[in-house]
């Protein structure tokens, strides 16, 4: 049996713990000799390269309400943040970096975060929502991916079809970031904006766009270990050059592997490969999944 970290078994030393990791998280990237991306332009970049967006409320997440509207509250003032940020060419963006003094004048309100495998209502909860929401527009770029996360648990059916599995990107402050790199030699913009219902993000370029990515799953196997549900799930990307309208790259990007936190159907268990069919990539809009 796994020994419980002293902070699950010492609630107290929590704090103690956070404040610590994040002293050596924030003193790591101001020495690994990263230029990180801190500018946001006030202009527009002109060329779009993709287009997303996801539902703001979760009417059922089994929890208070209340705690939904305190994500979307979490989530302005973080975007606030990242809103028109540029990348140029050699640039690190760091989810943590731009967001780091992002309650510096309003604090954070309480949302849903898991801590230890339960949901629980906590100082900040939701931003994976918004980390998330970058990680897909980056997959749509040329883009480095130098560091992302799965969640370990799936706590709630996906609210759609369109979003491959396994293509969700957790944060915690001290310990999971989420940064690319941008090795291309254009600069890229991203954008975000809200309404009633959705939050909204963009990534563009300087340049003219040349490439399309389309992002499927490959094979989906679901299977049960130790008393637990498990997806794993084959994540793939296909380029196509736009102005000779040929494939260039097609290969797997990783496997991702997360515990299922509500039923399924026993037909799911009964084969391995439960893959949906590649996802056509004409239309650069698509819906990003809310974890919580």
């Amino acid at each position: 049996m796994a020994r419980k970290p002293l902070t699950q078994m010492f609630p107290f030393l929590l704090p103690l713990r956070r404040m610590q990791r994040k002293l050596f998280f924030y003193a790591g990237m101001r020495f690994d000799h990263n230029t990180y991306a801190r500018t946001q332009l006030n202009q527009r970049l002109p060329y779009e390269g993709f287009f997303t967006d996801s539902l703001l409320i979760n009417d059922h997440s089994g929890h208070d309400i209340e705690y939904q509207y305190n994500k979307v509250f979490n989530l302005k003032l973080a975007a606030a943040c990242i809103d028109k940020l540029v990348i140029r060419p050699g640039e690190t963006f760091s989810f943590y970096q731009a967001i780091r003094h992002a309650d510096k004048n309003t604090p954070f309100k309480d949302g849903l975060n898991v801590e230890f495998g339960k949901i629980v209502g906590s100082y900040g909860g939701g931003l994976c929502q918004l980390s998330s929401l970058l990680y897909w527009l980056f997959l749509h770029t040329p883009m480095t991916v130098v560091e992302r996360h799965g969640h370990g648990i799936e706590s709630f059916p996906t609210t759609t079809e369109e979003l491959p599995a396994g293509t969700d990107a957790t944060i915690s402050e001290g310990w999971l970031d989420l940064k690319v790199r941008n090795d291309s030699p254009s600069t890229w913009q991203i954008l975000l904006s809200f309404d009633e219902e959705y939050m909204y993000g963009a990534i563009c370029c300087e340049h003219p766009i040349e490439e399309e990515f389309e992002i499927y799953n490959g094979p989906i196997l679901y299977y049960r270990k130790d008393n637990h549900k498990w997806q794993k799930a084959e994540v793939r990307r296909r380029r196509r050059n736009l102005s000779r309208n040929v494939i260039t790259d097609d290969r797997m990007l990783y496997e991702n592997v997360c515990e299922i936190g509500y039923d399924l159907p026993e037909t799911y268990f009964a084969c391995e490969d439960k893959s949906p069919k590649p996802q056509s990539n004409q239309s650069t809009r698509s819906n990003v999944q809310e974890v919580i």
